[in-house]
């Protein structure tokens, strides 16, 4: 028999549900290995650095069944999302992030759900590597670990035996994966089915809000992105741009991308593509319209760009979010 090892870092905040979530569904899966072919797949504990872990200021408790310390070997270690003091919850689970460092060189494979990321990234273990986390995050994400390859886009990224999900509940999907890379096919879809997950789903893009990535110290920079973001359905030209701020072309560029990690005609692209999707899920305007008051005309663009950003096409966005249009 395997064993799933899920953990239960310290630190107010962390997200219980991805606690149990998990647990809920291995189990699940587990009954019905049994029940199909007479035995369980896996052996399931909670672990931890303390007896006992507090969420929501007390009001929910998990006791974890083992000490991190008392394990010595696991298939499975399941890192369940992070409160949004990153650096205050990683050092807080140093210990867990050694932990897991020497697990998976003795053969473990590991799962982050959504801000779990840092704390697997912590270990040093996802450099080099692919790796999701909640798009909310991804700008400190970047700053903090710019040796991990990450892709904000995807749902699950899976390599060397690391395993990572986007967002919020969309650790489902990954939990989901992984019953099918541990169990099989049918087992997973009727988990999918008894917990009512999308099964597949492999892009959260559809579910992210450009805020614009003001997180930094260029305020020539700044300053360009609120001129962007004021005047993104004129028709905008960055030379013209770069001569008002007083940069030249080439450093214009340069200081962008380090400050945002876009290019400019990216970032317009980015405020262009959230007014649109703004107006697409709040006003019965046509797709031409929405194009326009976006900045744009041409319909072929306006599309792939649309699809580029969400992952849907402006006519589907709007199926799927205007409540009024979809009746």
């Amino acid at each position: 028999m395997k064993h799933l090892t899920i953990l239960v870092p310290a630190g107010q905040g962390n997200n219980l549900s991805s606690i149990v979530g998990p647990f809920k569904i291995f189990s699940r899966a587990n009954a019905i290995a049994k029940a199909q072919k007479g035995r369980e797949i896996f052996k399931i504990e909670l672990a931890g650095l303390s007896e006992e872990v507090d969420f929501y200021e007390g009001l929910f408790a998990v006791r974890p069944q083992k000490n991190i310390t008392d394990i010595k070997k696991t298939d499975l270690i399941i890192i369940p999302s992070l409160n949004h003091h990153y650096e205050a919850a990683v050092g807080q689970n140093k210990l867990l992030a050694d932990w897991i460092w020497t697990r998976y060189h003795d053969g473990a494979q590991v799962a982050a759900i959504c801000t779990g990321a840092f704390l697997l990234a912590a270990t040093g273990l996802l450099n080099g590597k692919p790796c999701s986390t909640h798009w909310s995050a991804a700008a400190d994400f970047k700053n903090r670990f710019p040796k991990v390859q990450l892709q904000i886009d995807q749902v699950i990224t899976d390599q060397d035996g690391l395993y990572t999900s986007g967002g919020a509940y969309s650790f489902l999907n990954l939990i989901i994966y992984l019953v099918e890379k541990y169990f099989d096919r049918q087992i997973a879809i009727l988990c999918a089915k008894i917990f009512q997950v999308e099964i597949d789903r492999d892009n959260q893009s559809v579910f992210s809000i450009f805020t614009g990535q003001k997180a930094h110290e260029d305020e020539v920079v700044r300053n360009v992105q609120l001129y962007i973001e004021e005047n993104y359905a004129d028709k905008v030209s960055f030379s013209s741009v770069s001569k008002k701020f007083a940069v030249g072309r080439r450093n214009f560029d340069r200081r962008f991308i380090k400050a945002t990690g876009n290019t400019p005609v990216e970032y317009l692209q980015r405020v262009r593509v959230e007014s649109a999707k703004k107006l697409l899920e709040s006003t019965q305007k046509q797709i031409i319209e929405v194009m326009y008051e976006a900045g744009y005309s041409d319909v072929k663009a306006f599309r792939e760009v649309f699809r580029k950003v969400t992952g849907l096409t402006p006519l589907d966005y709007k199926n799927k979010y205007n409540r009024v249009a979809a009746f």
